[in-house]
């Protein structure tokens, strides 16, 4: 007969929407569909306003894209084509070269989208061996949209080459070298996205043995995702968002959409396996699969909701967004998905795979992996506990010398691509000339004799300090007020040496000249500048974004298990799995260990924004299988267990949906290792590793030994501290047979239950 002990009435948020939702399940489904497609029409209606250049980066180089935009100008976007001879026989006194020059100036102004076009011979871009030399040209109509033009001079620059065999003819500048980064990095994304549903539904499909049931989280991650790409576009109007927000929306969407759905689903079919009805299995899921749902949710929204700290304006985007998804997919997670179960009934095991389905019903709700590891870990806790911290802080120790920086165009992408080689052979015969520093000179007038007395010394100044070989050109916009002063930098490509000649001209160059005229204004920017001061503003953001996420997130564990240990425990426990992350990355990507086996060789640094944006990312996706499975024994405990009993119920029954959640973010975020950028690749590997260990040595090993060492202490809550709120909501459920592990005998012990489940 079935068990029919079930939640007369439901306490706590998650088990009453789950209750309501399977009593009112067409509106549930129908309020789902509505809103989903509502926000997708509100969304295209009102269009997604992207973050603006002046937005990217902070500082002095964030002011140079202000000054411009206010001031109406444009900067147009320069190309460069060196034209160099691969022998040393060839000048550019030769006829053949100036014939070759003449090639490239001809097919590129019959494309029709250059201006400002300009000889080596008049502008004097001859390098001193005389064996290279630049034409040098700017992109008709909005710098924006100017990479989407430049394809046609692409091509007339190519057939120049095809005709001058015995000459290099390449090309760089803004637009062709952002079409190759939005060519790489788009080909890279979609690759990424395609791949990542196909991958994680064949995993649902193995996890759960039948088709429906392996649908439904994915079915609901994309749902959520999609209703959450609409609310984005409308809060995008006061939060400027992007592409790069969008992609790792998806990610997470999905990461957090299907083990959302995952604990819920799997929970409701086991207590339906343990011979409940349909109807009291899906309100225990409620209450507590639910429930954690809820908590892990909360959380992953704290965690996110650190990059708005920031002050950088990509971090922002991404921070909002991914918070934005995780809360949609949560509410569908404890609504919808209850509403569906509740329709389907028996139905959600349609389409099952036969073997599949036969190895589910022998293997019950426990995971016989997991019930043979954990049987020496409780056995021998001590020393479990000092072999896995021993290895997470071995693999942590890379981490403390960490180098962290803007990768080159060469680190990112290597040679493959055409424009990285262009640029290397450009910075090479005239360093610092493909990518100069840019002041932005405004002034009250800026014809006025001191102001141009100080432009004439700060052209002067940057040679005689060293900051400069030259030249250094000077574009005034008199009817603006505005001067623009492009400063070629000593040490080009090698971004150390770049950045001290940038030094020089903010700290040395800058208050001698420009700097003692009243009323003049003077930031610097260009690449170097940017990459210095978005290194600058994140290093300051490290510490708040830190602290944020580590005490909300102790206090939301501290609220939800009403347990001092509890929440310690799982900060130090997510802290060493980050930790771990950071050292595998440290090694791989910085010290090359093993480089070749992701196709890193060479890269020698960690990209700057990646050690905060993991920290934030993987200690809010940690707490999902944290919360799941401490929820679980906790769920024990209260239901009468002694704590060694608890511990082993709650790891072996959620060890298989911990596994198959942390399986599907594995085989996720792994195909972002196997992109052709390395910034990609360093975040995919780095959240695959923190996964890896975080499902396996820490949620498999750790946790079940410290909380067996601690005992009565896991549930430890001070006096002074109960006049917190109380998130638990704890729901009666009916106690089940324990678990015993071979060798660890399970004796349930009324006198072990924590005081607040005692009658």
């Amino acid at each position: 007969m079935a068990d029919t002990g079930h939640l007369e009435r439901p306490r706590g948020i998650a088990a009453r929407a789950g209750s309501w939702s399977a009593r009112h399940r067409w509106a549930a489904v129908g309020g789902w569909v509505l809103l989903v497609i509502l926000a997708l029409a509100v969304g295209s209606m009102t269009g997604r306003v992207d973050v603006s250049d002046s937005e990217q980066v902070p500082g002095e180089s964030g002011r140079v894209s202000t000054i411009l935009d206010e001031a109406g100008i444009d900067a147009a976007a320069g190309e460069t084509v060196l034209i160099q001879a691969k022998s040393a026989g060839l000048t550019a006194n030769d006829p053949a070269f100036h014939k070759a020059v003449d090639a490239v100036i001809a097919g590129v102004r019959d494309t029709g989208q250059v201006t400002a076009l300009r000889s080596p011979y008049e502008t004097k871009t001859i390098s001193a061996d005389r064996r290279s030399a630049l034409v040098q040209f700017e992109m008709r109509g909005d710098p924006e949209k100017a990479s989407e033009h430049i394809q046609p001079v692409l091509d007339a620059v190519g057939k120049a080459q095809d005709r001058h065999q015995d000459l290099r003819i390449e090309e760089f500048g803004d637009a062709s070298g952002q079409k190759a980064f939005d060519d790489a990095f788009g080909d890279d994304f979609t690759q990424a996205e395609f791949s990542a549903l196909p991958v994680a539904l064949g995993i649902l499909l193995i996890v759960f043995g039948a088709l429906v049931a392996a649908l439904l989280p994915v079915v609901l991650a994309m749902t959520a995702f999609l209703a959450t790409t609409g609310l984005v576009a409308v809060v995008s109007h006061w939060v400027h968002m992007s592409d790069t927000a969008n992609s790792v929306m998806l990610l997470v969407g999905l990461a957090v959409g299907v083990d959302y759905c995952l604990f819920y689903l799997r929970r409701e079919r086991e207590e339906r396996a343990a011979g409940r009805d349909a109807q009291t299995a899906l309100r225990i899921a409620a209450a507590t699969s639910g429930r954690a749902v809820l908590v892990s949710g909360v959380t992953v929204i704290v965690a996110m909701a650190g990059m708005l700290f920031t002050g950088i304006a990509e971090f922002k985007a991404m921070g909002l967004a991914t918070l934005m998804v995780v809360a949609v997919a949560m509410v569908g997670s404890v609504t919808v998905l209850p509403a569906l179960l509740s329709l389907l009934g028996e139905r959600v095991e349609k389409g099952q795979l036969p073997f599949l389905a036969r190895a589910k019903r022998r293997g019950g709700g426990e995971s016989r992996v997991w019930r043979t590891v954990l049987g020496p870990v409780l056995r021998r806790p001590k020393l479990s506990l000092a072999l896995a911290s021993g290895a997470l802080i071995a693999l942590a120790v890379p981490a403390l010398g960490m180098n962290t920086a803007n990768l080159t165009m060469d680190q990112e992408f290597g040679d493959r691509l055409p424009v990285v080689t262009a640029y290397n052979h450009i910075d090479e015969a005239f360093p610092g000339g493909s990518d100069p520093a840019k002041v932005v000179v405004k002034a009250d007038d800026i014809d006025a004799a001191p102001v141009r007395d100080a432009l004439a010394r700060f052209r002067t100044e940057a040679v005689a300090k060293g900051a400069s070989k030259g030249p250094v050109e000077v574009t005034v916009h008199r009817k603006q007020n505005v001067a623009v002063v492009e400063v070629p930098l000593i040490g080009g490509s090698d971004e150390g040496k770049a950045e001290r000649s940038l030094n020089v001209l903010r700290d040395e160059v800058r208050p001698a000249t420009l700097g003692t005229v009243d009323g003049v204004d003077a930031p610097i920017g260009g690449s170097t500048a940017s990459s210095k001061d978005f290194n600058d503003k994140l290093g300051s953001a490290v510490p708040p974004v830190f602290a944020f996420v580590v005490v909300f997130a102790f206090l939301l564990m501290l609220m939800s298990f009403r347990s001092l240990t509890i929440a310690v425990t799982s900060i130090v426990l997510n802290l060493l799995s980050v930790g771990a992350a950071y050292g595998i990355l440290t090694a791989v990507f910085q010290h090359g260990w093993g480089a070749g086996l992701v196709g890193a060789e060479g890269v020698g640094a960690i990209v700057s924004w990646l050690p905060l944006f993991l920290f934030v990312i993987l200690f809010g996706l940690s707490m999902d299988y944290h919360v799941f499975v401490v929820s679980r024994i906790r769920e024990a405990r209260l239901a009468g267990r002694n704590t060694k009993d608890a511990v082993v119920h709650g790891v072996v029954t959620t060890a298989g949906v911990v596994t198959s959640a942390a399986v599907i973010m594995v085989a996720v975020f792994s195909i972002f290792g196997t992109l052709s950028m390395q910034s990609m690749k360093q975040m995919g590997v780095g959240l695959a590793a923190a996964v890896l260990i975080d499902a396996t040595v820490i949620r498999g090993v750790l946790l079940p030994a410290v909380m067996l060492l601690l005992g009565e202490r896991n549930w430890y809550l001070p006096k002074w501290l109960r006049w917190l709120p109380d998130l638990a909501h704890d729901e009666p459920t009916p106690a089940e047979r324990p678990t015993a592990l071979a060798g660890v005998p399970a004796r349930p012990d009324a006198d072990d239950r924590p005081r607040h489940a005692r009658v």
